[in-house]
């Protein structure tokens, strides 16, 4: 019985020793873990999502995707209805062929003024030219009839054709301004059926931009998310109609406590532990830090200055930027839950 006391004496303390050298060692373990890194598990997987949304409205004719599946950069995914794009397209082109022809009309005009001008500028030179003879003749006429040479009728018969002169030279002249007049006004008409041909080319332009938006494309290579459409439905300009997460895109946000950043700098080396694939780890570093706290962008942000105030240690989302395996990288999605640990060695 003795010898047992002193066994179960011994085995006691023998316990207590190595479960008090098991802790040391656990303490010496986690406090040189801890002195060297910053964890969090409020961290989570993130990418960048592009919405895709219809520019203009009309009825889905054909959907080429399927939910989930992975889809190519300007790849048409959805085609709506577009016969009445093509109508205003032909309305656009119609009316600018009238247009050109209204800019046809107006050069044809032009070239016939112009000749009209340049045949009443003939008529009033040569009008210049008789009216200068019918002046000369009325003054030697009129010396001649004072020295009693020639007639009073041949004197007025001189008068006469100075007056005539006179008449056909402001009539010529009176046909050439109106000939010039005639010339601008069809030159502002040119202007204006030049105008409506710019006008008529920027309808089309339109009318063609609007009939290449019923082809709606994706505008990023990914994987297809939240579908909301569906064939023969109506939809209308600025619907949200699906996502895409991009390729490539994918980062960690990771929500560190306020006290916790003194130690976390930019390039600062990181391990990424997913939950859903606890045994692979996925290095990444720091990449920068966001302006405000997850609380102060939130919809309702805290006001501290009002009611009773109770301290609560805030948390700063950190981008993360990881370098996964290929194969890693396909099974990593927005939303999943990470343990992210910060190297500050």
């Amino acid at each position: 019985m003795t010898t047992e006391k002193k066994k179960k004496n011994i085995v006691v303390p023998i316990i207590l020793g190595v479960l008090l050298v098991i802790g040391i060692i656990f303490g010496v373990i986690e406090w040189n873990y801890y002195s060297k890194h910053v964890d969090t598990d409020d961290a989570q997987i993130d990418g960048d999502i592009s919405p895709v949304v219809a520019r203009v409205g009309g009825y889905v004719k054909d959907i080429s995707f399927e939910e989930n599946t992975r889809v190519t950069e300007g790849q048409v995914l959805v085609k709506l209805d577009d016969n009445d794009y093509k109508v205003k397209l032909e309305q656009a082109q119609s009316g600018q062929k009238g247009a050109s022809a209204g800019v046809g009309v107006a050069q044809s005009q032009i070239i016939a003024t112009q000749a009209n001008t340049s045949t009443a500028k003939a008529n009033v030179a040569a009008a210049r030219v008789k009216l200068n003879l019918a002046n000369k003749d009325y003054a030697r006429y009129a010396n001649l009839v004072k020295d009693g040479s020639i007639t009073q009728q041949a004197f007025d018969q001189a008068k006469a054709t100075l007056e005539s002169a006179q008449a056909a030279f402001q009539a010529a002249q009176d046909q050439y301004t109106a000939a010039v007049k005639q010339v601008g006004t069809t030159q502002s008409q040119l202007a204006v059926s030049s105008n409506a041909i710019s006008q008529r080319q920027s309808d089309i332009d339109f009318a063609k931009l609007q009939l290449s938006y019923t082809d709606i494309k994706a505008p990023a290579t990914g994987i297809v998310s939240k579908k909301n459409v569906q064939k023969g439905q109506l939809v209308q300009a600025g619907q949200s109609l699906f996502s895409i997460v991009n390729d490539g895109s994918i980062y960690v946000t990771a929500n560190f406590k306020e006290t916790q950043l003194e130690k976390i700098k930019s390039g600062s080396k990181v391990e990424i532990e997913v939950d859903a694939y606890p045994e692979e780890k996925i290095q990444g570093e720091v990449y920068n830090f966001s302006p405000i706290t997850g609380a102060k962008g939130s919809l309702l942000p805290p006001d501290n200055a009002t009611g009773n105030f109770v301290k609560v240690v805030q948390r700063i989302p950190v981008k993360i930027k990881i370098h996964p395996s290929k194969e890693m990288a396909a099974k990593l999605r927005p939303g999943m839950s990470v343990k992210a640990s910060v190297s500050t060695n």
